[in-house]
């Protein structure tokens, strides 16, 4: 992450993983500034991330009129097309050569940590080609999950989405009552699931339970704990990470999927197997004859209409502070959003080193989980009320008594 000399040259840029709601924010933001800053000659687009770069499928986005690039910017999920793909020396000896031909002095790749660790494998290789360049990763993830930041764009208006479906599904259950079970993404931090909390207006409103992978999960605790719910409220509504896993730290769907990924993943999303298994179960253990599950699989990443308002104005931030460290004479890094201090909500964007936040995760602090780990605590309400911004108001009749006519 030293500073060098200015450099100049051309600067391409590439989308990865999974979309979000906000992902083209980062894209306009690191683009439009870009055309600020003479430095920077050609602005190209790389579509289906490093695929694209091997495949030398380029658009120029310096031919898009701003007005258009705005209109994109609020548009859902990745613009440029999206990739999964872990490069082998082959594929970086490759992209340099593509990287030489077309004279790229600035790399920008958004994405979540295995992009991180995709641009990390670009950049060293760089420094061994004797090749310089600005190589940077922009920051993105919906499961929130990515070390050296207190939250990640797109994470806010998949939590506005989670929150949103949750205080329907609290309203649906509260009509008809039973067992309603919502499977959440979430590899192997509960973020995500979590914000469903949000959803709560009254006391008895679920969420009731919540699971995260952070906390072993049991089927007859799992059981249990509805019991308890159903006894005092009639009702019960479950909110639960796609990741949960046993005692052994194996993810309950793995036993369902054998499917990965480029880089190793278990696939848990795209199948409803857990909350199939979770609602068998439940019916199997407690009696609960009207159990119903739901999973929202991707439905949370890219649904127009619900964005959070913080969350879209962050994500423009990480593109812009990208460029700006680039051009300013930063080698390469990573553009983290950092919480400052205090009651008030402010956040700041710092240049990490790329290995700080490549491939390992962090997950969800101890004081955001509750004790008895089917549920979280205030500190995370606190936490994630100002990063999903306004949510809508969730009202109830009075109940008034009514007066019996008197006899005539």
């Amino acid at each position: 992450m030293a500073t060098k000399k200015r450099l100049s040259g051309n600067m391409l840029i590439a989308q990865s993983g999974g979309p979000t709601a906000v992902i083209n924010q980062t894209l306009v933001g690191a683009v439009l500034e870009a055309r600020k800053h003479g430095e920077v000659e050609q602005v190209i687009g790389a579509m289906h991330g490093i695929q694209g770069i091997l495949d030398e499928d380029f658009v120029n986005l310096g031919k898009e009129t701003p007005a258009n690039l705005e209109k994109v910017s609020q548009t859902p999920s990745s613009a440029l097309g999206s990739v999964r793909k872990k490069p082998s020396q082959e594929d970086c000896r490759q992209i340099f050569e593509v990287l030489r031909k077309y004279e790229i002095r600035f790399f920008f790749y958004i994405g979540g940590n295995d992009t991180a660790e995709t641009t990390h494998l670009i950049h060293q290789y760089g420094v061994e080609a004797g090749y310089e360049f600005r190589c940077f990763h922009l920051c993105k993830t919906i499961d929130n999950d990515l070390r050296e930041n207190d939250h990640t764009p797109g994470f806010g208006s998949a939590a506005a989405f989670v929150s949103r479906a949750f205080m329907g599904d609290n309203q649906d259950n509260r009509a008809l009552g039973g067992v309603k079970i919502n499977v959440v993404m979430g590899r192997g931090a509960g973020f995500l699931t979590a914000a469903s909390i949000l959803a709560k207006t009254y006391e008895d409103d679920g969420p009731h339970l919540i699971y995260v992978p952070e906390r072993p999960f049991s089927l007859p605790r799992f059981a249990k704990d509805v019991k308890k719910v159903m006894k005092e409220h009639g009702r019960c509504v479950v909110a639960v990470s796609e990741g949960i896993c046993d005692s052994r730290g194996t993810p309950i769907i793995a036993k369902y999927t054998k499917e990965v990924d480029s880089h190793g993943n278990v696939q848990l999303s795209g199948t409803g197997a857990l909350g199939d298994l979770l609602a068998t179960e439940l019916k199997k253990r407690s009696g609960i004859t009207r159990v119903r599950a739901d999973t929202f699989g991707y439905l949370q990443r890219s649904f127009p209409g619900i964005v959070s308002e913080p969350d879209a104005k962050e994500a423009r931030e990480v593109g812009i502070r990208g460029v700006r460290f680039a051009v300013r004479g930063v080698s390469s890094g990573s553009v983290a959003i950092q919480r400052k201090p205090g009651a008030r909500y402010m956040v700041t964007y710092e240049c990490v080193p790329l290995k700080n936040v490549a491939k390992e995760t962090r997950h969800m602090p101890d004081e955001f989980i509750n004790e008895e780990g089917n549920g979280v605590t205030d500190a995370f309400v606190n936490y994630v009320k100002p990063i999903v911004g306004k949510l809508p108001t969730m009202a109830r009749l009075k109940n008034h008594p009514v007066k019996k006519r008197k006899n005539s």
